[in-house]
């Protein structure tokens, strides 16, 4: 386990043109023809300006995410790396199109090419650093030459209002109106679609490499209850009751596959627990993180930059914001893609030098999982 292992090429991929915060529910539709009534609310806090959907104007479906993600990885392949060296792909996201198979098992359907080895990594935000660590470790181990990893999402589809409509018909059926919970609305206003892959080989390539100096996650999944989900309800108690204890109606009825957030839960415990941990690693690792010159952290909302800034310093660990970079504003929550939709820019930056460390910080509110890693510009 001695090798170095590298990041050597990222891609992208973005499905149709960027749209407006005032163009939205254009392409989302109205809950029961209704304006809805958090969306202001949200869209003054989250700081994003665009965002991606795999949709057209009518809410017609125009990619899958196996395809879109496939989009993303055609675009590592060249002359000198093609679809035919590949050895091992790594795909993670929140958002599959189907149960079964797999979503790499259907993104290599997508590609053709040889047999070769595949992983899905399920989850939110970190399923895409799931991905990476497994491409990481199989390629350091020599289990495999080389790796591509993903992060990919489609969240769009499950924020349509049809999606909504049916329980909003019954609310109005009970004489209520027909709005749906904020936890619900809530999300519909944050996530975006596109899809980011990176390559993983045990030598640089090219003039600018990243070698991945290490990743550490960790789940508190034993401490904290579940804070977003989706094919579920939470239960008064905390617990989580799957669609498969539900009738087939009550899936429309109650919106349970629609993605679902406790912002209560999520704002008392997803700054406080991650910094503790990025706290945590510097100790475990003799890791002084005042050395760092780039700091990727994956922020859902810009309503948390000030929150993490105000714990790493009362934590000693300050950040000064001229290191920060994200691409929020432009591209949305991208939830397992964004830390490579970041990376991705940065790469292309020309604003790397050889020697930089990077810093990523990856948190997932879903039950709450952390990913950190640390990349050294080659």
């Amino acid at each position: 386990m001695a090798g170095e292992v590298y990041i050597t090429r990222f891609s992208k991929f973005f499905p149709n043109d960027p749209i407006s915060n005032e163009d939205m529910e254009g392409w989302l539709g109205l809950i029961y023809n209704e304006e809805s009534r958090g969306k202001a609310l949200v869209m003054r806090r989250n700081g994003i300006d665009n965002r991606y959907y795999a949709l057209d104007k009518n809410g017609r479906v125009t990619h899958s995410n196996a395809q879109i993600t496939a989009e993303a990885i055609k675009a590592i392949f060249d002359d000198d790396f093609g679809l035919d060296d590949l050895e091992l792909l790594a795909c993670g996201t929140t958002s599959p199109d189907q149960l079964l198979p797999s979503h790499a098992s259907m993104v290599h359907g997508e590609l053709k090419g040889n047999p070769i080895e595949i992983l899905s990594s399920s989850g939110s935000c970190c399923s895409g650093m799931n991905a990476m660590k497994y491409a990481y470790l199989s390629v350091k181990a020599g289990s495999t030459k080389n790796a591509i990893c993903t992060g990919s999402e489609t969240m769009s589809h499950w924020l349509l209002a049809k999606q909504f409509n049916s329980e909003a018909a019954k609310l109005d059926e009970l004489n209520e109106r027909p709005i749906v919970a904020f936890e619900k609305d809530f999300l519909r206003w944050m996530l975006s679609d596109g899809a980011g892959a990176a390559l993983i080989e045990p030598e640089p390539r090219g003039e600018l490499s990243l070698r991945i100096d290490w990743i550490d996650m960790l789940s508190f999944a034993n401490e904290l209850d579940t804070c977003m989900y989706a094919g579920a309800v939470k239960l008064e108690d905390g617990e989580i009751r799957g669609w498969r204890d539900y009738e087939s109606n009550e899936w429309l009825d109650d919106s349970i596959f629609c993605v679902k957030q406790d912002v209560k839960l999520l704002d008392k415990n997803i700054t406080a627990v991650g910094t503790q941990m990025i706290k945590d690693i510097t100790v475990k690792r003799n890791f002084d993180i005042s050395k760092i010159d780039h700091f990727l952290p994956h922020i859902s909302s810009e309503y948390f930059r000030q929150q993490i800034m105000d714990e790493t310093t009362r934590l000693g660990i300050p950040i000064a914001a001229e290191k920060w970079f994200t691409n929020l504003d432009k591209v949305g929550n991208v939830g397992s893609a964004s830390i490579y939709l970041m990376l991705e820019e940065l790469f292309h930056s020309g604003d790397l030098k050889k020697g930089q460390q990077i810093l990523l910080m990856v948190p997932e509110s879903a039950r709450f999982t952390y990913a950190y890693t640390l990349l050294t510009v080659c």
